[in-house]
């Protein structure tokens, strides 16, 4: 892609660092912005920095960093702080650098953290481990910015020495440390603080992010594909906007087409909050927080800005990174290019009889309950449903049958029971299962449930829905989470596969991202990853059986 090395943009101005809006000229020559003349001029145009995405994980888009990018610029996104942890789960350091050497691929500003917590947890299979050793090589590299997400907010508090190690690490290479810790409050809130945790993008309550400002920490405005937050949040702008940054955390590729962190500057502004202090969430606090190598409009900056029509529509019109054109008028100009493929898949198929559940006589069991755009959970118990000895799925009162299957080695696939999905008949299944991304599936059959999960042994990754003869997959080849093929491609596909899994019955706003994060143990209450249903408020394994 061809670069001019001097040219000139003019425009009303927004200067957000100096909360003001002027006439004139941005003049940029060798990717910097060079001079900024005050100067009355004929456009209409808006010029303002690029949006920032403060904390994303891109293998959740199940595109490669460079799809991602050609993506996410056409909505004014010129940069992420992006936490490999899912790839690491599958493929430990290699897979990292897999993303960090990808997204280099393309003009698009890649940040990343070292992922502290692969695996996520000790209760089910991952298929590497980063070690603080690995920590330590990823923070030698220049597009490493922070240790991300600390998943093990007990491990802080008690300070086990193998976090702590990870925690010093970030300090002494003068790193900002993410947190991940839903639901923690007052006391516990502070010494997670204390312990050197700067960020938390899980609050899904206004007084849980209060705590957690009020002892020092940033909060990350979360609105992606399954997790939605922006509603519950968006009034802590006006106080706390310097601590206040936006992020998606997951973003499916079908969503991302439509819009990105655009989206979530639209709707604050539709709220009536300040221009500057949107801006400022969107565009100057990760950069600052991050110490990010992106420009903010300024002279010597990087050439990374956009061009809107107006701040009342907010139609992005252009977007540039280091003074390259790479979206303009709603298409990317950034080039598909061939990506290699890695993988770490081993499991072999499965037969019906396996995912049988036998028991005798009436039994009560506990289900999973998902909520519709949160990750939190629920746990309910009900009487299951006997056929022939075995516990079945109760379409009539939506309770079906999931099972988590290990894909790194042969194993029984764990079993259990979840509602909320609403599905009919058939069945759907996922290899995107966080974090260990083992095989998840649901179903309204046995059958159907075997038959969706060995389509993706057979793919070694992908999604997919089986639906009477009907079977539908996307093939995700690349650590079996991502496709390596066109991202435009890819969401064509995505939304075909989720209209399926809707005309099953489902009543879930993205199915498969909801069934993505069913495995995540780290989030309460109750989860099943591959070695069984784990009570993630006490965890401990419990048996799908309750006693009561």
């Amino acid at each position: 892609m061809a670069t001019p090395r001097f040219f000139k943009v003019s425009g009303n101005i927004i200067d957000v660092l100096r909360q003001e809006i002027f006439q004139g000229t941005v003049e940029v020559m060798d990717g910097q912005i060079v001079r900024i003349v005050r100067e009355p001029v004929t456009q209409t145009q808006y010029l303002l920095p690029g949006f920032i995405d403060a904390h994303v994980h891109v293998e959740s888009s199940m595109l490669v960093p460079s799809e991602f990018a050609r993506l996410a610029v056409v909505h004014g996104t010129v940069a992420t702080v992006s936490d490999p942890h899912e790839i690491g789960n599958v493929l430990g350091l290699k897979g990292v650098e897999y993303m960090l050497d990808n997204g280099k691929k393309v003009p698009f500003k890649f940040f990343f953290g070292a992922p502290s917590c692969v695996p996520a947890t000790p209760f089910e299979t991952a298929g590497a481990e980063i070690t603080p050793e690995d920590i330590e090589e990823l923070f030698l590299r220049p597009e490493v910015k922070y240790l991300a997400e600390m998943m093990n907010w007990p491990g802080v508090l008690h300070q086990d020495e193998l976090v702590m190690q990870k925690i010093t690490l970030a300090q002494k290479f003068d790193k900002q440390v993410d947190g991940h810790a839903p639901g923690l409050r007052g006391d516990q809130a502070a010494a997670y603080a204390a312990a050197g945790i700067t960020t938390d993008h899980e609050c899904f309550t206004a007084d849980e992010a209060l705590d957690k400002l009020a002892v020092g920490m940033k909060i990350l405005i979360r609105e992606g594909s399954a997790a939605k937050n922006f509603e519950a949040l968006i009034e802590l702008l006006s106080e706390h906007s310097a601590n206040i940054m936006f992020c998606s955390d997951d973003k499916h590729p079908d969503n991302l087409v439509e819009s990105h962190i655009n989206e979530l500057v639209k709707r604050a502004l539709a709220k009536g909050h300040d221009l500057f202090h949107i801006l400022q969430a969107a565009c100057v606090n990760p950069v600052r927080h991050y110490k990010l190598e992106v420009g903010l409009l300024q002279e010597k900056d990087p050439a990374d800005f956009i061009v809107i029509d107006n701040p009342q529509d907010f139609n992005i019109l252009q977007t540039y990174i280091n003074g390259k054109l790479v979206a303009e008028n709603g298409k990317t100009k950034i080039e598909f290019t061939p990506s290699e493929v890695i993988n770490n898949f081993h499991a072999e198929r499965k037969t019906v009889e396996q995912f049988r559940l036998p028991a005798e006589g009436p039994t009560r069991i506990r289900v999973i309950e998902p909520y519709d755009g949160q990750l939190i959970t629920g746990l309910v118990t009900t009487d299951g449903k006997l056929e022939n000895g075995n516990l079945v799925s109760d379409v009539k009162f939506d309770i079906l049958k999931m099972t988590v299957v290990n894909r790194y080695q042969n194993a029984e696939p764990a079993i259990a029971f979840i509602k909320n999905f609403g599905l009919k008949r058939g069945a759907i299944a996922s290899s995107v299962g966080h974090d260990s991304h083992n095989i998840i599936a649901v179903g309204a059959d046995d059958e159907s449930i075997c038959r969706a999960v060995n389509l993706l042994i057979d793919a070694k990754g992908g999604i997919s829905v089986v639906d009477g003869a009907r079977e539908e997959i996307l093939p995700l080849p690349v650590a079996g989470i991502m496709s390596a093929e066109d991202g435009y491609w890819v969401a064509e596909q995505y939304a075909k596969l989720d209209r399926a899994a809707k005309d099953l019955g489902s009543t879930l706003n993205s199915p498969f991202m909801t069934l993505s994060f069913m495995a995540l143990l780290v989030i309460p209450a109750l989860k099943l990853s591959d070695k069984g249903l784990f009570d993630g408020q006490n965890f401990q394994f419990v048996d799908v059986i309750a006693d009561e």
